[in-house]
């Protein structure tokens, strides 16, 4: 039988991969580095998990961050959860995206390894 998949997007990094974590709740692991390329993955992928950061970008006029485009296509997906890293000093951003948007979690750095743990085992279990 196969893994379900969990997209991993790592945008801007700095903080532990949690690849092995990811491996360990059940998941095949898929990697993106770019939000552009990551909505393509998502498309023809399907993942049942993706985990990305929240990275306010003040230049948006009409958006937040790019996870708000991300967003636009994964609402289409029903059984896609999404779990969002995000810096203290954004929360008042964040709180403006979930306003209008849900996540499955958010975490603020750093990463409470075990909570992510427990989090996306609980996402394999469906």
């Amino acid at each position: 039988m196969r893994k379900p998949s969990l997209l991993s997007i790592v945008e801007i990094g700095g903080y532990p991969n949690f690849r092995p974590l990811y491996e360990k709740a059940g998941f095949e692991v898929l990697v993106e580095t770019r939000m552009r390329k990551a909505m393509a993955t998502i498309k023809r992928q399907r993942p049942r998990v993706i985990v990305a950061e929240f990275n306010f970008q003040s230049d948006f006029r009409d958006r937040t961050s790019s996870l708000e485009s991300m967003m636009s296509v994964v609402e289409r997906l029903a059984d896609t959860q999404v779990v969002v890293f995000y810096e203290k000093e954004y929360q008042h951003q964040l709180q403006r995206l979930l306003a209008t948007r849900s996540f499955y979690r958010t975490f603020a750095f750093p990463i409470p390894e075990e909570e992510l743990f427990a989090a996306v085992s609980a996402l394999n279990r469906g």
